[in-house]
């Protein structure tokens, strides 16, 4: 078997006398989607923050694709091809959606986020772009003004802004948030048909769109992984449904 794409090696991050993050162990194949799931406060988004750069661990590693990356600065681990997309949109409101893209398509470039305006002017940036915003179901809006979207249709972009730095790995943290049904299943749609094109981790509560999705899942609790496998084996899994999948299970079998 090939190397983890992303190996994350006993890590730490304690806040005062709060240990979020408790040697906490990942691997994460290349073409797999990995979903993180765990209670409230067991430390999800804190180990995302580390692995996207936004924290510094206190102890332990991170490698991906081979390197260690650890040390690295956010953006310097985005040209790596190790992206993320937040629980809270984060896009340019006052912008289109093709100049979102387009300023997302030029900073992977290493170009200022200052000067957004000459992507729009350079064809292939345009074209680019363009076909983005299509993959992620934007493609007939793309000279709506991103402010003016519907939550559901924000996030879309938001996922358009992460494909358009090209990852090798996308760090997905609650995507579905705040979504009604049928914003959340175009979201599942679209995640769907990433698959095998490129590698995710989910980070995500909603336990249905988390076994559609996942291929393998880690559970986390109080910073620690406690079990990781299948959908199936986690299911089962005694000391998960102890800690986090009892209520939910019970609702299924009801």
């Amino acid at each position: 078997m090939s190397p983890p794409l992303l190996h994350v090696d006993r890590l730490v991050k304690r806040f005062g006398g709060l240990t979020a993050t408790d040697h906490a162990q990942i691997e994460v194949r290349t073409g797999e989607i990995h979903a993180l799931i765990g209670p409230n406060g067991a430390g999800k988004t804190t180990l995302i923050h580390q692995l996207s750069g936004a924290l510094q661990p206190d102890e332990g590693r991170i490698l991906f694709d081979g390197v260690d990356v650890t040390g690295l600065p956010m953006h310097q681990r985005v040209r790596r091809g190790l992206a993320r997309s937040y629980q809270i949109t984060s896009i340019f409101k006052r912008l289109s959606v093709l100049d979102n893209v387009a300023l997302a398509v030029q900073a992977r470039e290493g170009s200022s986020l200052r000067f957004w305006r000459p992507a729009r002017s350079e064809r292939s940036r345009y074209e680019e772009a363009a076909a983005v915003a299509q993959r992620v179901g934007l493609g007939a809006r793309l000279d709506h003004l991103a402010g003016s979207l519907a939550h559901g249709a924000q996030r879309q972009l938001e996922l358009g802004l992460a494909l358009a730095t090209a990852p090798k790995l996308l760090l997905l943290d609650e995507p579905m948030a705040g979504m009604g049904p049928d914003e959340s299943e175009r979201m599942v749609e679209l995640l769907m048909g990433l698959r095998g094109s490129m590698t995710i981790l989910l980070v995500e509560h909603d336990m249905d769109t988390v076994f559609r999705l996942a291929d393998r899942i880690s559970t986390l609790v109080f910073g620690k992984v406690i079990a990781c496998g299948t959908p199936q084996a986690i299911r089962e899994n005694p000391e998960v449904k102890r800690a986090y999948l009892g209520d939910e299970l019970t609702e299924e079998v009801a």
